[in-house]
């Protein structure tokens, strides 16, 4: 019977959490990254060089990293509903906002606050996934949750291409209404948010009594569990020295993750394809991705493997963005960008079921979002390096091998933690060592 109601449970609060928060990340990736397509127009209106534009659409994540582990704590006292709420709203009136950039200025400016807006989101829903789910569990849920970020690439580069048809219509840029018209969902959910998020699994009221009691006595015996070995204090989550790691391996994955969203819509129309054409091809290599994704994560958490499963994804991506410096057709580039784009995302869930292995509580709300913020810095330095290296070279050869490269000292880092391990590293605790 126990076995049927955990199944039972498990599936509930699936189907009532996975898919609302995977629809919140889906619309936070969208908006920023939609400054990739932004720029097949907007950079020729404005005047933006590639020096310009790769610095401007990588300040985000500074904002971002200032404000990353202050949000998550709030958010672990005030609770997910609130500050998600907040989170969104503000990153919403910001993002819609950008359509009205006039200069380098305004655009550093803007970009730098929707960063600060949007800080603590994506660490706030990893922790609260934690709050729910066993960690037998997490890794496949995560995948889920994170295949928002190929998905959005999926169904919001058309609509991107297409928004960016619509320049003149009421005297503004396409560039102009793309940024408006894909602000709004942000502020609808963001609202919304306030009436169906739950806090924590004592507050279900939507769970029977027999289901609330089994998932808080799961999640409570679980937290007892590693209650002798997990750190709980704040200091512990920020000084963690396998937090610092894992911030450096997440550093990597995310200068590929953003130099895909922020400059693969330019690289493509390199080939003379037109904005909406653009939309479309863009879209192709995140379908894969998404499927490769779930699976990766399912056979992490079946076998219990970590290391190895985040090792090979980034040695993936490093050789997929290789190959996209020197390839010479839209087919070649988009065969390249499916590879990155693969290994990227299948990287992310074993690599994010991993801190919650070893710190609770505040500690864990501080971990998870020191690494997202120390390893979102990758997003700032990846497309800041394109752009530049694009300005000196004419090429955006070099900075996709620079990007390979960081990719390629991610999978080498994350081998010498798990080597330095007393244990062998491909176990089901595989989380990196205690110290």
């Amino acid at each position: 019977m126990s076995a049927e109601l955990e199944k039972h449970v498990l599936r509930k609060i699936t189907l009532r959490i996975v898919p609302f928060v995977m629809l919140l990340y889906f619309i936070a990736f969208i908006d920023r990254v939609n400054i990739g397509f932004a720029a097949l127009t907007m950079n020729k209106e404005l005047g933006f060089s590639p020096t310009v534009f790769g610095l401007g659409a990588g300040i985000f994540f500074l904002g971002y990293f200032l404000f990353e582990v202050p949000s998550n704590l709030v958010l672990d006292k005030v609770g997910a509903r609130i500050w998600i709420a907040r989170v969104m709203i503000t990153w919403g009136l910001i993002s819609g906002a950008m359509a009205f950039v006039q200069g380098p200025n305004s655009f550093y400016t803007l970009r730098f606050l929707l960063g600060a807006a949007e800080a603590g989101f994506f660490p706030g829903i990893i922790l609260y996934l934690s709050y729910w789910f066993p960690a037998r569990q997490r890794a496949a849920v995560t995948a889920i949750f994170m295949a928002a970020a190929p998905l959005s690439t999926v169904l919001g580069s058309p609509v991107s291409g297409a928004l960016l048809e619509m320049h003149g219509v009421l005297g503004l840029s396409g560039w102009q209404w793309m940024f408006i018209v894909e602000a709004v969902p942000a502020l609808i959910l963001g609202v919304v948010v306030l009436f169906y998020m739950t806090d924590r699994p004592e507050k279900a009221k939507w769970l029977r009594d027999d289901e609330r009691r089994w998932l808080v006595n799961t999640m409570n015996a679980e937290a007892a569990n590693k209650a002798g070995t997990a750190s709980h204090s704040v200091w512990h989550g920020l000084a963690d020295l396998r937090v610092i790691a894992l911030s450096l391996v997440y550093f990597g994955t995310s200068a590929g993750l953003y130099t895909l969203g922020i400059w693969a819509p330019q690289i493509i129309k390199e080939f003379g394809l037109s904005s909406l054409q653009v939309g479309f091809l863009n879209a192709l290599p995140g379908i894969v991705a998404v499927v490769a994704m779930v699976l990766w994560a399912r056979h992490s958490d079946r076998t219990g493997e970590r290391t190895w499963h985040v090792v090979g994804a980034c040695v993936l991506a490093s050789l997929g963005l290789m190959f996209a410096g020197f390839a010479g057709t839209v087919l070649a580039v988009l065969l390249a960008l499916t590879l990155v784009n693969i290994g990227i995302s299948a990287a992310k869930p074993p690599l994010w079921s991993m801190p919650t292995m070893f710190l609770s509580g505040s500690a864990a709300a501080a971990g998870i979002a020191t690494i997202n913020s120390i390893g979102n810095l990758g997003g700032f330095v990846g497309p800041a390096m394109i752009g530049w290296i694009k300005d000196l070279t004419g090429s955006f050869q070099g900075g996709l091998y620079f990007v390979a490269g960081l990719l390629v000292l991610s999978a080498v880092l994350t081998l010498v933690l798990a080597r330095s391990q007393r244990t062998p590293a491909a176990t089901a605790a595989d989380a990196l060592p205690q110290r």
